[in-house]
């Protein structure tokens, strides 16, 4: 899933950027509200992690520019918004929630509650209500970072674990690659190099080895599929 960290302390940024990338995630970061306004033009980010105090703006502001259309974004879907400050007072985390934050946390955190709350806020796309997801013989546990097909564990890399994980979200739905690279991918990716097909390529073996039937489709001049029974 790919997220933007819109925060000005550059060091806390980069400590989050890495945690995150370890947990899986794709991550972009933005220092301020101008740089913020162009890569959400771009880019159709899963969540948005929202510092409040900008060098050039107010978060507050920021949020209720996504919520109210104004600021328009690539998919012009829902843009979860979890924002990340030191001001935990009522006002500021009311202020927070009403002009459209979906989530509010109060700095110092721990990272396992970041992306516990990371969990539940893309947890709203898919059709479970834990940390786990199950399309037909498939189990993927985002919490534990763990992957079955029936019981035979999933050997993946972080990014066969995002494809999986972004394609278990959307079952039965056609998948490009262009829509795979935005979420799974970050902003270094090369759009331009094949990066994409290995990965899916190396995931479909994975997925189906011996006499298993294949789950993971492609679907010619369109993308992927999940078949949304995988094999149950």
């Amino acid at each position: 899933m790919r997220l933007l960290i819109i925060e000005d302390e550059e060091g806390l940024a980069s400590a989050l950027r890495i945690g995150l990338v370890r947990e899986g995630y794709a991550v972009d970061l933005a220092t301020t509200r101008q740089e913020a306004n162009e890569k959400l033009a771009l880019t159709a980010y899963d969540v948005v992690l929202l510092d409040i105090n900008l060098p050039d703006g107010s978060g507050f502001e920021l949020a209720a520019a996504l919520r109210s259309g104004s600021l328009a974004t690539p998919s012009g879907r829902h843009v979860r918004i979890l924002m990340l400050t030191a001001r935990g007072g009522l006002p500021d985390r009311v202020k927070g929630l009403d002009v459209g934050a979906d989530d509010y946390l109060v700095k110092p955190f721990a990272l396992p509650e970041l992306t516990a709350r990371l969990r539940a806020l893309l947890r709203r796309d898919v059709r479970s209500t834990s940390s786990v997801i199950r399309v037909g013989e498939l189990t993927l546990d985002a919490s534990r970072q763990l992957a079955h097909r029936g019981d035979r564990e999933l050997a993946l890399t972080l990014k066969e674990f995002g494809v999986l994980r972004y394609l278990m979200s959307r079952p039965g739905h056609v998948i490009s690659s262009e829509e795979l690279l935005e979420h799974v991918w970050d902003e270094n990716a090369d759009p331009f190099t094949q990066t994409v097909r290995v990965t899916v390529g190396t995931l479909r073996r994975k997925l189906s080895t011996g006499d298993e039937p294949q789950v993971l489709e492609t679907v010619i001049g369109r993308g992927y599929r999940l078949r949304e029974e995988a094999a149950a």
